[in-house]
C-alpha cells in the first residue's frame, strides 16, 4: 500500500487559495499583497472577509520570502492542527466531572515558546490552549516540533477576539488569572481547586491591558535580583506546575 502524502501546508496563487476556501480548509494565516487593486485579488479579499479568515496585507518582499514561485500576490498556510471551539471543550470537561483548566497565550510570537508551553500544558493536565488569530506564532511544523508532538494531542482554539473569549470563559464560571512579573501575589500562593483560565503574555511586553483588566487575580514568580526575568515558557511551566498541585 502506498504511503499517503502529508498535507501541504504552504499554498500560493489566487486559484489555489480560492479552492482551499471553497473546500472548507482551515487556514493558519493568509498573506495578500497590500498594494494590488486587481479584480482577482479584490474578489479573493472579499471571500476571505466573508469567511472571517486570518489575513495579513503585506508588501511584495514578504511574499517573495515565503516562496520563489509565482504567488500572484497571495500566499497562505493551511492549518496542521484542527481549530476547536473553546466553549465545546469547556462544556465537555464539565460534563466529564472535571474543572476546566485552560491556558491562554496572549501574543506569544516565538514558535519555540509556543511549542514548549503547549507541551507543559499537556504535561500538567490543562484541557486546551487558546490563542488570538492575529499576533501569535504560526502553528507550523517548527511549533509542532518544539512541542515534541504535544500540539497534535492538546486542543488549540484560535479566537478572533481574545478579550471577548476571556469574558465568555468567565461566563462559564472560569476564574481568569494572569501570570506577570507585576503580579500582586506570589506564585507560591497559587492553589487551584476551581475552573480556571491562566493567561500568559507576550515575550517582551507581557499581558495586554485588555487581558490584564479581565484577570481576577495576578501572580508573580519571585526570582533573584541578579536576574531581570524568566523566559515565558519557563515561567509558564512553573505556574502550571503550581496550579496542578
Amino acid at each position: 500500500m502506498e504511503k499517503k502524502a502529508p498535507q501541504k501546508q504552504l499554498i500560493y496563487g489566487i486559484h489555489a487559495v480560492q479552492e482551499a476556501i471553497e473546500s472548507g480548509k482551515q487556514f493558519e494565516r493568509i498573506y495578500i499583497l497590500k498594494t494590488d487593486k486587481g479584480a482577482a485579488l479584490m474578489d479573493l479579499n472579499a471571500q476571505i472577509k466573508a469567511n472571517r479568515l486570518p489575513v495579513h496585507h503585506v508588501p511584495i518582499h514578504k511574499l517573495n520570502r515565503l516562496t520563489r514561485s509565482n504567488h500572484q500576490g497571495v500566499v497562505a498556510y493551511l492549518s496542521l492542527i484542527p481549530n476547536v471551539v473553546i466553549d465545546e471543550i469547556i462544556t465537555r470537561t464539565f460534563e466529564a466531572g472535571e474543572h476546566p483548566k485552560i491556558l491562554v497565550l496572549d501574543g506569544i510570537t516565538d514558535v519555540r515558546n509556543f511549542g514548549a508551553l503547549s507541551r507543559s500544558a499537556l504535561a500538567f493536565g490543562f484541557h486546551a490552549v487558546v490563542v488570538p488569530n492575529k499576533g501569535s506564532a504560526l502553528l507550523h511544523e517548527d511549533a509542532v516540533k518544539a512541542s515534541a508532538g504535544a500540539l497534535m494531542k492538546i486542543p488549540v482554539a484560535k479566537v478572533i477576539n481574545l478579550s471577548r473569549s476571556l469574558e465568555e470563559m468567565k461566563g462559564f464560571g472560569l476564574k481568569i488569572i494572569g501570570i506577570t512579573e507585576k503580579g500582586t501575589e506570589s506564585i507560591r500562593k497559587l492553589s487551584i481547586n476551581e475552573p480556571v483560565a491562566m493567561v500568559l503574555g507576550n515575550e517582551e511586553t507581557g499581558l495586554h491591558e485588555n487581558s490584564l483588566a479581565l484577570c481576577e487575580a495576578t501572580y508573580r514568580i519571585d526570582i533573584s535580583e541578579e536576574i531581570d526575568s524568566l523566559n515565558v515558557s519557563v515561567a509558564g511551566a512553573i505556574a502550571m506546575f503550581q496550579a496542578s498541585n
